[in-house]
């Protein structure tokens, strides 16, 4: 018998659970009180430790913050929640964009470690490229946190938006709005690990619903994403010209259904129906337009995961404990729940509960930290 692979087998265990999914629940997000520590998305944090600022943290600190790909206003919202919790606290940030070069941002880390920073932080990356680097910096005293990477180095702890979760929670609602049966465009690029993770439900999903059939595949990450999207959308539009041709697009990034949803306004086809995962304010005005088709996607506060990301990495400096791994609870935005008037990411909380607030990963120690560097 041929070894099979862990891949393989989440894959199969995935199929499994999705076929045995006869309610309208979300599989991936029920039993919540059933997680462990290290994939709760509870908040985590000492709320009853010490108000007094730990020694390390009595002088600003310095962190690098080093990106596989910065492209579109999610990485920009991002970054930008980054740069406030560290501002917040009266440190300093350097950001390194690799433009998709694994050796350039491998390279970055061990300038990073060079010039001796306080901290790391990863946006994106792959183990196979970035391990040797990064456990220099473990190795040099440097603490390290990841976003959305397949690392798993003892004393580097990994947070991501818990992309099977965003993957399910948008592909169950593409099914169930089609009654799970019709024609779908998929848009997808592998060589990142939130996409090699959406795509592993993707592959579930048609398992699961066997009437939905994938009738075109396309996708690229370039330094124009969402405009090469739509130039490759616009012409599988040409391709099935006819209503009903096409039922609906699941792009599993939103700089994919950004292009998808402007080619198909633009050809005047917005029968069809877009799905998509991650969200910002450009995301969110597109969405809201009268016309337009992206009617769903499932995603996370960009902002509040870069603060999150902040949060664990000076608790780390702190010497306090934080977990190996850490998943970000998701939210399903739809355009049905929104209301007309221009909403933006950070008034989603009034119509999306729990989104873009938490405590995770906050120690009372950080209020007085905030509060001393205000008086400065």
């Amino acid at each position: 018998m041929k070894a099979v692979n862990k891949l393989t087998i989440f894959i199969l265990v995935a199929i499994l659970l999705l076929a045995a999914c006869t309610s309208e629940q979300d599989l991936i997000s029920q039993n919540k009180g059933n997680q462990t520590t290290e994939t709760s998305t509870e908040p985590l944090g000492n709320q009853t430790g010490s108000k007094e600022i730990p020694a390390k943290l009595k002088k600003p600190i310095k962190i690098a913050v080093i990106t596989q790909l910065s492209i579109g206003t999610f990485s920009s919202q991002y970054i930008s929640g980054v740069q406030s919790q560290v501002k917040e606290f009266g440190g300093e940030v350097q950001v390194y964009n690799a433009d998709n070069d694994l050796s350039k941002m491998a390279s970055y880390i061990d300038t990073a470690v060079s010039q001796k920073v306080d901290g790391i932080l990863l946006d994106h990356g792959r183990a196979d490229a970035l391990t040797p680097s990064v456990k220099k910096a473990v190795a040099a005293g440097i603490p390290v946190v990841a976003f959305d990477s397949d690392l798993n180095i003892p004393g580097v702890t990994v947070i991501d938006q818990d992309d099977y979760s965003l993957a399910w929670n948008t592909l169950r609602t593409l099914a169930q709005d089609l009654n799970g049966k019709g024609n779908i465009v998929y848009i997808w690029v592998g060589g990142f690990t939130p996409m090699e993770r959406r795509n592993v439900i993707y592959e579930a999903f048609k398992q699961r619903y066997p009437n939905m059939k994938e009738i075109a595949k396309f996708g690229n990450a370039t330094s124009n994403t969402a405009l090469d999207t739509q130039a490759q959308m616009e012409a599988i539009l040409a391709k099935y010209p006819n209503k009903g041709d096409i039922d609906a697009v699941f792009a599993p990034w939103d700089e994919f259904a950004k292009g998808a949803t402007r080619a198909i306004q633009q050809a005047g086809r917005t029968e069809i129906k877009v799905y998509g995962i991650d969200l910002s304010d450009e995301d969110l005005q597109l969405m809201q337009q009268k016309n337009s088709p992206w009617v769903a996607t499932t995603a996370t506060d960009p902002a509040e995961v870069g603060k999150i990301q902040v949060r664990f990495l000076y608790q780390k400096i702190a010497g306090e404990p934080t977990p190996q791994i850490y998943s970000i609870q998701p939210h399903l935005v739809e355009k049905q729940t929104i209301p007309n008037k221009q909403v933006s990411m950070n008034q989603l909380d009034q119509h999306i509960e729990g989104w873009g607030k938490s405590n995770v990963a906050y120690t009372p120690w950080m209020k007085t930290l905030a509060e001393e560097v205000k008086k400065k």
